[in-house]
């Protein structure tokens, strides 16, 4: 259950990252409020998470799924540039996420 809590923190830490985007600096009341939600969601799972889980490992790939998430959102919704460089990196960080959580119990 502790792997579910984490992964939900992570797509709520990418909900909330891209509703910065469009909060426009907290200047937009309704995107403000939902990305607060968000956020406050997240770090709740991440709670959750953290009960059974190695700090290290939850906490990386909770970041991790936030910063895949977030690139490949960039890249859809906001038209974010695409390198086949960049694409390696979030290689590199799947590869990351995967061996972090082979080795964890």
């Amino acid at each position: 259950m502790q792997w579910i809590y984490l992964f939900v923190a992570g797509l709520l830490e990418v909900a909330w990252a891209i509703g910065m985007k469009y909060s426009h600096g907290f200047s937009l009341v309704i995107p403000s409020v939902l990305t607060v939600i968000g956020m406050i969601a997240s770090f709740y799972f991440l709670g959750l998470a953290l009960k059974h889980l190695p700090l290290g490992t939850a906490y990386a790939i909770w970041t991790g799924i936030g910063t895949i998430g977030t690139v490949v959102l960039g890249i859809i919704l906001f038209k974010e540039p695409v390198s086949v460089v960049r694409i390696f990196c979030i290689c590199l960080i799947v590869s990351g996420i995967t061996g972090l959580k082979l080795i964890s119990v």
